[in-house]
């Protein structure tokens, strides 16, 4: 799509706040009114369109992206995505642990047990680990109290813990960053670690690498969406 405008700002509407392109309110791909919680967000998303230009390039605007993700894809079907992301904590990555070698062990032993610690001490969820690729079935009572922290998520917080929780591989991750608990780096290099000791022992493959980069560059700009959808 060709750049038509020449004018965007930001204005009050119902709700909140939208994005105009020369007076006329965006919508989302859904055809609603993309209207946001917070001006700061609003204003992040009309300085993507200013960015534009001559074509319209959505690949550049992941925060435009997000937002109408929260509406279109996130506030119609609550129920469905908080499910599907509670459902994670039944399968977290920091539960399941490599029987060998030792070092790996230690490494998981070292860096992820403290996250389960303050998922059991914060969150009351206990969540048990395994060895290998055999499944652990969680205890009821620990799934639940995860599902309690996801539910009480706004749609644009949702959106966010649902981007967090892809990435990561790691429910439990992804509330440690929603909650403030650790900053996002540390939480990245957690969510890596198995990763990071394969390629120490058999180098990089170049293709993983891409794919990681790309992933962080989702990551840091769905840090950077919450932060704004937060911020009044």
């Amino acid at each position: 799509m060709k750049v038509f405008y020449k004018e965007v700002t930001v204005e009050a509407v119902d709700g909140g706040f939208g994005v105009a392109l020369d007076g006329r309110i965006i919508k989302t791909p859904g055809k609603d009114t993309l209207v946001m919680l917070t001006s700061v967000l609003a204003e992040a998303v009309a300085e993507e369109w200013r960015a534009q230009s001559d074509e319209v390039d959505a690949s550049t605007m992941p925060i435009t992206k997000l937002a109408n993700t929260a509406l279109d894809r996130v506030a119609k079907r609550m129920d469905d995505v908080a499910a599907e992301i509670a459902n994670f904590g039944g399968t977290d990555l920091l539960c399941y642990r490599a029987d060998e070698p030792e070092e790996l062990i230690k490494r998981q032993n070292e860096i992820w047990n403290p996250y389960l610690e303050w998922a059991k001490d914060v969150l009351h969820a206990d969540l048990k680990t395994t060895d290998g690729i055999m499944p652990v079935a969680q205890d009821e009572a620990a799934l639940n109290q995860l599902t309690v922290q996801v539910i009480a998520c706004d749609p644009f917080e949702l959106t966010a813990l649902h981007e967090f929780t892809n990435g990561f591989g790691s429910l439990v991750l992804a509330l440690a960053y929603m909650q403030g608990h650790k900053p996002f780096d540390e939480l990245w290099a957690a969510s890596l670690l198995d990763l990071t000791y394969q390629e120490e022992q058999w180098g990089l493959d170049y293709e993983v690498e891409d794919k990681r980069k790309e992933k962080l560059a989702d990551l840091e700009a769905t840090c950077r969406f919450l932060k704004l959808v937060r911020d009044n």
